[in-house]
């Protein structure tokens, strides 16, 4: 607030004659003196905007309808003549300022405009200490929004949600670099600064900001434009007044900057010319056709449609149409009226004092007791501020920030004759096709709104409708600088050539083709990165091209996360990890290797099985198969002899019951599978050589305290020593593939290294030149792949990720890979990993054994069933018939010794024996009635 009186103070001393200065002080003490109307009969109003501008020309017919309308109306301030007094003014930010000084001569409760936001700033300072609100229709600018300026209102949209609006239209399209063209004043800066940080938000830049001072000429204007078509982005953002934007199209339709593949997106100034024009002229139009351009949204209403009836049929000769800000500048006036009538209604008073700081001193001429306070000020900005109500540009009403709620724009199309809309862009839906007051009546949530971002095709300059991708190569005549590593080891994946284009190499034959499939050419210069004595540093590679140094590096580069924070690398071509190497010794078969394809715990539950199903087989046959019956001797032999006989099929004993016949079918499958797997797993044992070496892995390596060597330049040194915590000294640098072999070969015992930790292109080309001497152990522990690499935010890395992916699905990547790298595999068998475990076969195991168990279950309820039929009259005691005959319901309580002859018995002799004690009943039955009754 203090500076704002001394800017205020400042302007007044500007305003001071000359011939008075030096005019000595009244000696008299200044007088306050203060006029009260509890309700005037007239409210005075003030209007301060350039009137013959374009924005001007609509707002002025549309201020004066409002009045007439406010006076004519009987609910909003009844009996009460609202007054307005008009001052235009210029684009100067001094002289508009000494015109709102004489507008606040008349004691206006509130002022209506300005237009810039230049001006805006200046005249808050004047209102603020005169406490008179201030509504602005047209002064856009974020900052305007701050605590610095609280009687300023915007009842405009603030253009912090157009460039907002507009960076949701560059997201839409995925451009990540645009370059703004605007006026370096206020509103032009202030704006640019908005739109920068809501693409930021996006991960896109503003990568030129193109300002042009707002008195420029044609000339600076055409050397601003010169010198950003020299450029790499082809979107142009232009944030201009509506009074001068054509001019810059015109210079750009001169320079060639209007056709096929550039883009560009003129704020709200852009319709507003075009909507002041009730039929453009044909050249313009020509000039802006594929433009897209941003409007204030104004739903269509009742009211908006009378409004401009009304309008149209007073207009004036050089008002030919009407844009957004007239309705803008119709509810201005409409919000001072319906607030004061509610201040008014609440008690509140007009009335204006004397401030004794404005006092006229030494005699000033300036008059400064004509600029008086109005009292009510604040009272009347708290009003102004709750407001709540619909006007025709929409709903009326400040958020905490005193911005309008519900902030809407148009995007358009323009093409032919006219412009087209293409969607629409709010806070509450982000860009969609559908109007936001519908969707604001919908219970959709913003984030599913915001999820489903929808727009109508466009047609963009050069009348295409394929979206440009919005960059191409500055046109400066450099081509790009490609850094390539200078490799004396694996030079299959890139070296130097002595023909064009001086490099060779798997990645360079990649890249190239990948560059083929743009469907732009792209100038380029291979340079070598590296001295040619030892491999370069890949990590000093990559800074190098993030230093500006190299546009991009193309080679064996490694995508890894120090890496990416620097620069922007592709869709990786080759797929790499780092794997540990060994040497590769022949381990000599043992002795005992035909235990190896079972693991101990097969082996024990495989004999248990052969003893079991023969003792099952045994049980089953042995009542009736006179194989299974003799001597305990010779039955103990024959378990023992048919189970493991099963294991060749060569058992000569044969099974006569079902049971035992069901159980064997089983067993003799189970036993193929076994035999079958036995027999596969000790061929491959036996037939392919082994791999002979104390280190088994990285676990391993790091326990060791062996050394260990890797390539001269690769990032794997820093991986050991920082993440694995290795210890640095157990590092070698080796810096050819004959280091690699010469190394592993001698050992650590002899100077050398008891593994080799690289990645795993390199390993295989080493492991296959090698003739298959050296092998990895353990798995890939690092999961990346190699990239080209670009600087940040480069369009070439998105491009060439594509082109990657299409090489990878048409089959030409392998066939690079074949041309270049296409080598014998080496492959190691681990013995352990051919060991057969009981996990691969527990299900036959469980089948088997169930069976079993069913055919045991059913066994012994037959012989239970035969042995309560089978205890015959005559071993039974006098003691024992007498109870049968006194019961009906004999009990029988057999000894197990008695059980146990009766099972060993044969099924024959029972069965006959059981035909005998039938007949014996019968006849007994026959003599003896009394038996007959109790049986």
């Amino acid at each position: 607030m203090a500076m704002g009186r001394t800017l205020f103070l400042f302007v007044l001393c500007l305003w001071i004659p000359l011939e008075v200065v030096g005019r000595k002080e009244p000696s008299s003490p200044t007088s306050v003196d203060s006029s009260v109307s509890s309700r005037p009969k007239v409210v005075k109003f003030g209007a301060l905007f350039p009137m013959d501008s374009v924005i001007g020309r609509s707002a002025l017919p549309a201020i004066l309808a409002a009045v007439k309308d406010v006076n004519s109306s009987t609910s909003i301030l009844p009996g009460i003549d609202l007054q307005v007094i008009l001052h235009s003014t210029n684009c100067s930010a001094f002289l508009a300022t000494m015109e709102a000084l004489q507008l606040m001569e008349n004691d206006v409760v509130a002022v209506v405009g300005p237009l810039s936001s230049g001006t805006a700033h200046i005249i808050s300072h004047v209102v603020n200490e005169l406490h008179v609100p201030l509504l602005s229709f047209g002064a856009t600018d974020p900052t305007l929004s701050s605590l610095q300026y609280p009687y300023f209102i915007r009842t405009t949209q603030n253009d912090y949600f157009q460039m907002y609006a507009v960076s949701a239209f560059i997201n839409y399209h995925r451009w990540r670099e645009v370059i703004a063209i605007y006026v370096d004043d206020d509103n032009g800066r202030n704006g640019i600064s908005v739109l920068g940080d809501a693409l930021s938000k996006k991960r896109s830049k503003i990568s030129y900001k193109a300002a042009f001072s707002p008195g420029a000429s044609e000339s600076d204007i055409s050397d601003l434009l010169n010198e950003v078509n020299l450029m790499e982005s082809r979107v142009y953002v232009l944030h201009v007044n509506p009074d001068t934007g054509l001019a810059i199209f015109s210079i750009a339709k001169k320079l060639g900057m209007m056709g096929s593949g550039y883009v560009w997106i003129a704020t709200d100034w852009l319709p507003s010319v075009l909507d002041s024009s009730e039929s453009p002229d044909p050249d313009t139009m020509n000039l802006l056709q594929g433009i897209v351009a941003f409007r204030h949204h104004i739903p269509d209403t009742d009211l908006k449609e009378n409004l401009l009836s009304s309008l149209k049929s007073q207009r004036a000769k050089e008002t030919v149409s009407f844009n957004s800000y007239a309705f803008y500048a119709y509810d201005s006036v409409w919000l001072a009226a319906r607030a004061l009538d509610a201040y008014l209604n609440e008690g509140g008073n007009i009335s204006f004092s004397s401030d004794p700081k404005l006092q006229d001193t030494n005699g000033s001429l300036l008059h400064l007791a004509s600029l008086r306070t109005f009292d009510g000020g604040p009272q009347f900005l708290q009003t102004i501020l709750g407001m709540n109500f619909t006007g025709v540009s929409g709903q009326i009403e400040f958020d905490m920030d005193k911005n309008r709620v519900h902030p809407a724009y148009e995007i358009l199309n323009i093409g032919g004759s006219g412009s087209r809309r293409i969607g629409y862009w709010s806070n509450h839906s982000g860009l969609t096709v559908v109007a936001p007051e519908t969707l604001y009546l919908k219970k959709s949530s913003n984030t599913s709104l915001m999820r489903n971002q929808q727009l109508y095709s466009v047609i963009w300059p050069g009348e295409i409708t394929t979206t440009p991708r919005g960059w191409v190569f500055p046109n400066n005549g450099q081509p790009l600088r490609i850094a390539v590593p200078n490799r004396v080891s694996y030079k299959d994946f890139v070296s130097k050539d002595n023909n064009p284009p001086g490099v060779q190499g798997y990645c360079i034959d990649v890249f190239e083709a990948a560059l083929k499939l743009l469907p732009y050419p792209v100038p380029r210069k291979y340079m070598l990165f590296g001295n040619g004595v030892r491999n370069p540093s890949y990590n000093e590679l990559v800074e190098q091209v993030a230093q500006n140094n190299f546009d991009a590096a193309v080679g064996d580069v490694t995508i890894v996360t120090n890496r990416t924070r620097i620069v922007d690398f592709t869709q990786p071509f080759m797929p790499s990890g780092l794997v540990v190497v060994v040497p590769f010794k022949e381990q000599k078969s043992s002795p005992w290797s035909f235990l190896q394809p079972f693991t101990t715990e097969m082996w024990c539950v495989t004999g248990a099985f052969f003893l079991f199903v023969g003792s099952v087989v045994w049980i089953l046959e042995h009542r009736l198969n006179p194989e299974f019956r003799g001597s305990p001797r010779k039955q103990l032999i024959t378990v023992f002899w048919f189970s493991f006989s099963t294991m060749f099929f060569s058992h000569r004993e044969n099974t006569v019951s079902g049971l035992g016949r069901l159980v064997l079918i089983i067993w003799l499958f189970v036993v193929l599978i076994i035999n079958s797997s036995y027999t596969a797993s000790l061929t491959s044992i036996l037939t392919v050589r082994q791999l002979s070496s104390q280190i088994e892995g990285i676990d391993s390596l790091i326990s060791s305290t062996l050394p260990i060597g890797i390539q001269d330049g690769s990032f794997a040194r820093k991986y050991l020593v920082d993440d694995l915590n290795i210890a640095e000294s157990r590092i070698v640098t080796l810096k050819n593939m004959e280091d690699y072999i010469d190394a592993l070969q001698r050992g650590p015992q002899a100077g050398g290294v008891v593994a080799v930790v690289d990645e795993l292109p390199y390993i295989e080309l080493l492991m296959s030149s090698s003739q298959c001497k050296f092998r990895t152990v353990g798995q890939e522990f690092t999961k990346s792949g190699w990239g080209f690499a670009f600087q940040r935010d480069s369009p070439l890395a998105v491009d060439l990720s594509t082109a990657i992916l299409q090489l990878s699905e048409s089959g030409d990547l392998q066939r690079i890979h074949d041309k270049w790298l296409n080598r014998k595999e080496c492959t190691t068998v681990d013995v352990d990993s051919n060991k057969l475990a009981l996990t691969s076969f527990w299900g036959l195991f469980l089948i088997c054994g169930i069976a079993c168990f069913i055919t045991l279950i059913i066994f012994f309820a037959r012989i239970f069933c035969q042995y309560n039929k089978f205890i015959p009259e005559s071993e039974k005691t006098d003691e024992e018939l007498q109870p049968v005959r006194r019961s009906r319901r004999p009990s029988r309580t057999p000894s197990l010794k008695k059980l146990m002859v009766f099972v060993d018995k044969r099924e024959a002799e029972v069965k006959e024996i059981l035909r005998e004690n039938k007949k014996r009943r019968h006849s007994q039955s026959l003599d003896d009635p009394s038996v007959s009754s109790t049986i």
